[in-house]
Parts: C-alpha cells; structure tokens; sequence
C-alpha cells in the first residue's frame, strides 16, 4: 500500500469508528486502530462542518438562535450515532454507581443507562446547546467556526488518552485503540491546535487548548484510579467533556467581546 493509499485508509478507519457517514471501502488491508488515532481531529472537521452547515440553513431560514443551535446538536448526535454520548452516560453509570473496579468495569458494560448516566447526558447536551446559541445569538458566522473548531479540538486530545492510559480491559475498544505511538498523538494534537487558531484566533485558541487539556489530564487521572486505564467509554466521555469545556471558554470569550 503506498503511502498515500495507507494515509487514506487511515482516515477511512477513523470515520469509520467516530461517525456514522460513509467511509467508503479500503483498499486492501484495515490500518489499525492506534494507527488511525492521529486523523480523528480530521473527523472532527468533518462532523464539525455538518453541524455548521445545520446552522446556516437554520440561520437562512429565519430560525432563532435557540433552534438553530438545537439542530446542530442533532446533526452532530446524528452523524456521530450518538456515539461519545453513549460512553458518557456509561462512565458516568460505572463512576458513579459501582464500587469496585470490577463493579464499575461490568456496568460500563451494560447497555442499560442509569440516574447518573441520564443526567450527564442532559447536563451534556445542554450545557453544549446553550453555549452554541449564544454565540449564534450575537454571531451566526462565529457560531459556525465555533462548532467546527471545537468538533476538532474536542477530538485531537483522545490519541494521547489512548496512548498516555493502559487498557482497563482484556478486550473492546480501550484495548484495541492501545499500544499507539505520541508521534501520531502529536499530529493529531497539532492539527487540532491549528483548527482552533484558524477558526477561534489565537488567543481563544491558547485558552480552548488549555482548558481541553486540563480537561483530559483530570478525566485520565480519574480513569486510571477508578478502573485502572481507559476504555471505549472513556474515550466517548473525554470527547464530551472536552467539547464542553471548549464551549464555555468560546461562550466567555464572545461574552466579553460584548461587554
């Protein structure tokens, strides 16, 4: 496979795991997948640019800010599968409803969401709702850069999750995305970065880097003593929270533009 080829099918492999769309077939043998963690930002761009293109049209129409914002969060789920979201509500299940590492392991396991796993979600999908339409509300462009931007950045961090944590399982998804290298994590890292200063300007953009990053180094030190590592769900919830944190600061930073 050439260079090229390989590149391709890496980034064929990640939208294959993070969305819904369509991949279109590899030619020839699947990378795996640690090796495909560097283009999971590019991802990000793509799911971004729906949610931003659901924003515009909304905007085109007429809809309030509210409503365009609430159906970029539709597209975003939609395109996704809902994915992050559902290792959010299962972290948030395991965390807080098991009491040893092998209790919690076994709910994240379980298909069945629980009160804290409810919760997290409403308290996601709100938190992340109401950040978007205000800036929409004072600016629907910056609205869309922001919702790509932070698609991107909230997905840059995950490789070096996956390579800084041990797997806490035998198998799934945590063990599967292990064993990747900080080159690939430093790519993915720097193309997010890059997406934020393009998109947000370059001191919103240091500001969105450091709290996502702080974000994900507290995520992963709760993770490794929970339940020993990461897992599938915790990556799902990482891109969660990261996604809001990057949010609150754009929404900060639009707010005090206006004053």
């Amino acid at each position: 496979m050439t260079d090229a080829r390989q590149v391709l099918a890496q980034v064929q492999v990640a939208m294959m795991l993070l969305t819904r769309l369509p991949a279109g077939n590899i030619a020839g043998a699947a990378p795996q997948l640690r090796d495909a963690a560097w283009a999971f930002p590019l991802v990000g761009l793509i799911v971004g640019a729906v949610a931003g293109l659901a924003v515009s049209v909304a905007h085109w129409f007429g809809l309030p800010p509210l409503l365009a914002a609430g159906l970029a969060v539709v597209a975003a789920v939609l395109a996704t599968g809902a994915l992050h979201e559902d290792g959010l509500a299962d972290l948030a299940d395991g965390f807080g409803g098991g009491q040893t590492r092998a209790r919690k392991l076994e709910i994240m396991r379980d298909s069945r969401i629980g009160s804290y796993g409810t919760l997290a979600l409403i308290l996601s999908i709100g938190l992340r709702w109401q950040a978007l339409a205000f800036v929409a509300a004072i600016s629907p462009a910056s609205a869309v850069c922001a919702v790509v931007a932070v698609a991107v950045v909230s997905r840059a961090g995950l490789p070096a999750l996956m390579v800084a944590l041990p797997p806490a399982r035998d198998n799934g998804l945590g063990r599967s995305a292990s064993g990747g290298d900080w080159a690939g994590a430093a790519i993915a890292g720097a193309i997010g970065v890059a997406g934020a200063v393009v998109l947000l300007g370059p001191l919103v953009a240091v500001f969105v880097t450091l709290a996502v990053a702080f974000a994900l180094v507290g995520l992963g030190t709760l993770a490794l003593r929970q339940i020993g590592g990461q897992t599938g769900d915790v990556l799902g919830a990482a891109q969660q929270i990261t996604e809001i944190m990057a949010w609150l600061v754009i929404a900060a930073s639009v707010a005090g533009q206006g004053a």
